[in-house]
């Protein structure tokens, strides 16, 4: 049930026992791989890797485990070591209706040599031209590299590096009016023709390489102790359509729909339009080019600094870049011990820190020299504030070029401490377990710009948020015989 509801299930947004995404935790080669900003376990990383994924630990619910303290809905523990790998070469091909429409992989793993050594390689393509949404696409590779060094019976040296480079042309909501005169339930608004191919206004890019260091210390024949570092970093990017006191580009603004109009002949052009010229139901390049070239202007005291001109086509429409730029670093160590015939203990210390850059970037001009670092909606709704339309004070009137940061630019800053411990207790018709774990999370927030609408705090580090935080579970299983099992769980835990 579980792996039919984790996968076949999904996409109806089916979660067991109603949990989000954040109450599940997953691990790989011994380290936490969650997000800390927001808990989710970044399963795209390490997309089109499953023939080196298949090995895994997974507790569902609040039974015991040897990996992790565990969460409230499952706790996962991939191990994706090279000599944990079957020895073999495994070339496959996939052909799909989903998110891609061809899959190509290869991976190759040695096994144990005598000296030691093991080694897997994996690497897999996933693409679609157009997916079953118009306008969509989908490009994705994959690569993983994992060496292993059995030094003797005691050390296991494991080194493993992988990431998903992906990029993918996203649907955009719709509201069933433009459905309705579309007829297509599958209307995109985020593409037109451009030179008569199909461009898509929003696509997602990302690429988080990660990399995964770990030891294997068999201290006795009943202990043992795993200790990973890992690191990973990289960017997520998704761009859109941004622009500065003109009409709005977007094909389903709602103005722009036939239940805005009053009169009734306008009303009805509107909809002959809809039905019949694409150039209005999607987006419209030629003309945002058009303005864009025709938009000459001069920007007068650029940086603050007076008589500081310029003057050149002023983009009035721009694709920009929405990043998060992460930067990830984990440590984690856990003791498996059998201590007695009946009693097991584990126990582990972790510390994770996590720093996300959000910010925007100039993507393309389309067609106009530069942009200028203002906000609109400030100019619209503060008229009165000279200062309220600067995205920041510090640089007023900035001038913009391709690949330059404007709008928003601020970092959160999250660390994470943890120690946990559990014994588990085995006997003939009654298993039994408790566990605990006190852990440490601080975040903060970092200012790049001072910001017009808030120039007192939205430059510099904020304060600082500190949370302590405990838990603890146990519970008990009664062997009413080999085949019926009766569990029965309980926690108290508090999270940041």
């Amino acid at each position: 049930f579980f792996s039919a509801a984790a996968f076949s299930f999904s996409p109806l947004r089916f979660r067991i026992r109603g949990y989000d995404a954040d109450w599940n935790t997953t691990l790989m080669n011994g380290i936490p791989v969650d997000n800390l900003d927001n808990g989710f376990t970044p399963w795209g990383l390490w997309g089109g890797l499953n023939d080196v994924m298949r090995n895994r630990d997974v507790s569902v619910g609040l039974r015991s485990n040897t990996f992790a303290f565990g969460d409230l809905g499952t706790t996962t523990n991939l191990d994706s070591r090279a000599s944990k790998q079957r020895k073999q070469t495994n070339i496959g091909y996939a052909i799909s209706n989903r998110n891609y429409n061809h899959r190509i992989s290869i991976t190759h793993s040695t096994g144990v040599s005598k000296k030691g050594w093991a080694f897997t390689f994996s690497g897999s393509f996933r693409g679609a031209d157009e997916g079953y949404v118009p306008g969509t696409y989908y490009n994705s590779f994959s690569y993983f590299v994992a060496v292993d060094k059995r030094i003797n019976q005691k050390h296991l040296l494991s080194f493993t590096a992988f990431g998903a480079p992906t990029e993918n042309g996203r649907q955009g909501a719709a509201v069933q009016e433009a459905m309705d005169l579309t007829g297509s339930n599958y209307y995109n608004p985020n593409w037109g023709y451009q030179n008569g191919k199909k461009r898509n206004a929003s696509v997602a890019k990302t690429h988080q390489p990660f990399l995964i260091l770990t030891h294997d210390f068999r201290i006795s024949n009943k202990t043992n102790l795993v200790t990973a570092v890992g690191y990973s970093f990289g960017e997520r990017v998704v761009t859109a359509l941004d622009w500065y006191n003109t009409a709005d580009p977007r094909p389903d603004y709602y103005r722009y729909l036939p239940s805005y109009q009053t009169d009734l002949n306008q009303q009805a052009q509107v909809i002959d339009a809809w039905r019949n010229n694409p150039a209005v139901s999607q987006v419209n390049w030629d003309r945002l080019y058009d303005v864009n070239r025709n938009s000459t202007e001069t920007i007068r005291n650029v940086g603050g600094i007076n008589g500081n001109n310029i003057t050149g086509r002023r983009s009035r429409y721009i694709i920009e870049d929405r990043v998060i730029d992460t930067r990830r670093f984990n440590f984690n160590t856990v003791l498996n011990s059998q201590v007695t015939k009946h009693m097991e203990f584990m126990s582990g210390i972790s510390f994770q820190h996590q720093k996300n850059n959000y910010f925007k970037r100039i993507n393309d001009l389309l067609g106009g020299d530069f942009y200028v670092n203002l906000n609109q909606f400030a100019e619209r709704d503060f008229p009165n504030n000279p200062t309220a339309n600067q995205f920041d004070i510090n640089n007023p009137n900035r001038v913009l070029y391709k690949g330059d940061r404007y709008g928003w630019d601020y970092d959160i800053d999250v660390t994470r401490y943890a120690a946990w411990a559990q014994s588990v207790f085995r006997y003939n018709r009654w298993d039994f377990f408790v566990a605990g774990e006190l852990s440490q999370t601080s975040f903060y927030r970092e200012g790049n710009n001072r910001n017009g609408l808030f120039p007192n705090n939205s430059f510099g580090k904020s304060a600082t948020q500190n949370f302590t935080n405990y838990s603890a579970k146990g519970g008990f299983t009664y062997k009413l015989d080999g085949r019926n099992y009766f569990y029965m769980n309980g926690a108290y835990m508090t999270r940041a």
